[in-house]
């Protein structure tokens, strides 16, 4: 007993400690979705845990900066989160071996893996974290002569570990001969409603676009008439939860729940305020969830979508402060001589999510390269046909797969998602 309520702890802190990246990711989508009209989705979890896996093989400044923004106070503390060593063996559990049928709950599945350059190897005490802890796979590869064929190895890799959704993580290219280190995770999340939406019911109809007086002509998903829903109206928006069909848990340690989270602005172009609203009360994305109520929603109409969004996120870390110095990445890779360091020099990540009648299908990677209102009270409605934000929940922990907005349900990319770290070591003068 004493070990669930311990393991329960890690869980809730270990939400707690995914502000940072969910903080990037909502300062992202100012930037790249509220700002250009583009629909976005990013993972915080899979982008968290890539944070965490660095911090293990930093030290000096790098370090400090990584364990205050993740909100740890020690790489034991880093090892021991919920986030590293409980939910990941509970994410890599849960159905990630069927591709066939969801019948009794998501299948989910999340990877990591280690790309090293045949000149170096991982330090000792990396590579059995690497690999006890984040669960890693790790490749020696020869990325001098052979850069272009580890670049298309990766992918394919991903692409493997993301059911094919996302098929090109590391852009063409991106890997030179002085890169000494990739890091690499991969999250598949595909779950079926537990009431589905009746494809009879739905109709086109018209979508809103942000920042445009045009509107767009959509398939809206739809319930039956009074069909009731887990919903709260709030001050300018409106929060709607639509629960998965949940995996049976082989035992009490192993018990999560799914969802997905709608978050509609009142008004048609106030996406921009609300998330600066949630970045200026992160708390709300937890708030909020105990306030919903069972509710007849006569009206309720939300888009099919479907896309992908990626970004080089090293640079949306440097505006939120984080900076990586060479030299400071040192506890991963044995580079031989004093004077080569280690520099992370790009991280690609890259997401994926499908909304049908069914329910959602997702995945996220992420790559690393080293070098109540007052008055009247209206009947509730919930009718998203303007720009929305989401979430993908494990509602047992707290923690957030995957945050994303729809600006414009016709807006298809087919490609999917990850993290990836790059690291290049800077070469000798002889």
């Amino acid at each position: 007993m004493e070990q669930q309520q311990t393991t329960d702890e890690n869980i809730r802190s270990s939400s707690n400690r995914n502000g940072f990246s969910l903080d990037a990711a909502l300062n992202i989508m100012l930037k790249e979705s509220c700002s250009k009209g583009s629909n976005f989705v990013f993972s915080p979890f899979s982008f968290n845990s890539m944070l965490c896996l660095i911090a293990a093989g930093a030290k000096g400044s790098v370090l400090e900066q990584l364990l205050q923004v993740l909100g740890y106070r020690s790489l034991e503390e880093v090892s021991s989160s919920m986030a590293s060593r409980a939910l990941l063996p509970m994410l890599s559990t849960v159905n990630n071996e069927r591709d066939d049928v969801v019948a009794s709950g998501p299948i989910i599945s999340f990877i990591n893996s280690a790309w090293v350059d045949r000149r170096f190897k991982l330090k000792p005490s990396f590579e059995e974290l690497a690999k006890q802890v984040y669960r890693a796979t790790v490749k020696q590869v020869d990325f001098v002569c052979k850069a272009r064929e580890v670049e298309d190895e990766i992918n394919l890799w991903v692409a493997k570990e993301t059911k094919g959704l996302i098929r090109s993580l590391l852009p063409q290219g991106s890997l030179e001969d002085d890169t000494a280190l990739v890091l690499a995770n991969a999250l598949y999340f595909k779950g079926q409603w537990d009431r589905k939406f009746d494809p009879a019911r739905t109709q086109v109809r018209s979508f809103h676009l942000l920042n445009s007086p045009e509107t767009v002509a959509v398939p809206f998903m739809t319930t039956k008439p009074n069909q009731k829903h887990l919903y709260k109206s709030f001050d300018g928006y409106k929060v709607l939860k639509i629960p998965y069909q949940n995996p049976e848990p082989e035992n009490e340690d192993n018990s999560m729940q799914f969802s997905m989270h709608f978050f509609l602005p009142d008004e048609p172009n106030s996406l921009p305020t609300l998330v600066q609203k949630i970045r200026t009360n992160p708390g709300m994305l937890n708030d909020y969830s105990d306030q919903l109520k069972l509710e007849n929603l006569p009206q309720l109409w939300i888009p099919r979508f479907k896309f992908s969004f990626d970004v080089e996120a090293k640079e949306a870390l440097e505006e939120l402060g984080m900076g990586f110095k060479a030299g400071e990445l040192t506890e991963m890779v044995d580079c031989g001589a004093a004077e080569d360091k280690l520099s992370l020099s790009k991280m690609f990540h890259k997401a994926f999510v499908e909304v049908n009648e069914e329910g959602t299908e997702a995945a996220a990677s992420t790559a690393p390269r080293f070098i109540r209102k007052c008055g009247r009270r209206n009947p509730p409605s919930f009718v998203a046909d303007h720009a929305f934000m989401f979430t993908i929940v494990e509602e047992t922990s707290g923690i957030v797969l995957f945050l994303g907005a729809v600006v414009n349900p016709l807006l298809v990319s087919a490609d999917g998602c990850g993290t990836l770290l790059h690291m290049d070591k800077k070469p000798r003068c002889h």
